[in-house]
């Protein structure tokens, strides 16, 4: 190799290194200014009221959003109960049971499902459920949450299952051990950590919709005392006091923003502390 040849490849190198660099440098900055300035506009905004009082009428000074952070975790909670089953139970089909044809097609509808616009989840979830139940409601609003939930989990569940070694498997049925119990007390509990990864996933994904809780949850002043009843939720205040002409709204709006932010902060740390274990082992 000649030397100019040896030059020419270390400028070409340098050159390429510069260039993503730069290209990582674009694709980080906007996340980093909006971060800088949703903590900056919402952590000073931020009071004792704010998670102590409930929301004032159209207009009015003060008030806060304990009801809002409340409905949030009631309709979390609801989506985990409703979409957390079906989605591990589906992946669990799909990597222990199902024939490769029926699965290739679930496969390619759980991808399409994840790709679907929440608004539109929202607008099925209406009139699946709203228009018969004749209003808006908690429950209509965790359904559709819980909906969007299943594609992602099931997809999860499935690519985790098939990490377990097939060894584990062979093992017991050596053994003699029921498939239906091999894949519920080996598999499934060896993959335990993943799957609880990839729900909490779904949980960070979901928590901040609020298209689909337009049309379902619509959201509420005050307590919901009932599943039938509209439930306030944050993303749908943060929503409606950010179009509003108020400043003390605009700055609530903030304040929520910050918190709903740090939710979902402390929903991935959390799968970051799942999966430290798995990051060492490859290390």
């Amino acid at each position: 190799m000649t030397v100019s040849n040896h030059n020419w490849r270390k400028f070409k190198n340098a050159f390429m290194q510069t260039l993503t660099f730069v290209c990582a440098i674009l694709v980080v900055l906007p996340l980093v200014l909006v971060f800088y300035h949703l903590v900056k506009e919402g952590f000073s905004a931020l009071n004792w009221n704010f998670f102590t009082k409930l929301p004032k009428a159209v207009g009015e000074h003060g008030g806060g959003m304990v009801n809002a952070i409340a409905g949030t975790f009631i309709l979390l909670l609801q989506a985990a109960i409703f979409g957390v089953p079906i989605g591990v139970l589906g992946g669990v089909y799909l990597s222990e049971y199902g024939g490769s044809k029926l699965n290739w097609w679930i496969r390619f509808a759980a991808d399409i499902l994840n790709g679907v616009p929440s608004i539109t989840w929202g607008v099925v979830v209406y009139g699946l459920l709203v228009v018969p139940m004749h209003g808006p409601s908690a429950l209509a609003g965790g359904i559709v949450l819980g909906m969007m939930m299943i594609p992602l989990v099931m997809r999860t569940t499935e690519e985790v299952l098939q990490l377990v070694p097939g060894g584990y498997r062979e093992a017991a049925m050596a053994l003699g051990i029921a498939k239906w119990k091999t894949t519920v007390q080996i598999v499934i509990r060896t993959a335990l950590k993943g799957i609880v990864t990839g729900v909490l996933l779904a949980l960070s994904r979901v928590a901040g919709e609020t298209a689909p809780l337009i049309f379902t949850a619509f959201g509420n002043l005050g307590w919901a005392h009932k599943l039938t009843e509209p439930i306030a939720a944050m993303p749908l205040l943060i929503f409606n006091y950010a179009i509003s002409p108020y400043d003390d709204w605009h700055r609530q709006a903030w304040a929520g923003a910050f918190v709903l932010l740090m939710l979902v902060l402390a929903i991935n740390v959390g799968v970051r502390f799942l999966t430290r274990d798995r990051f060492k082992q490859k290390a």
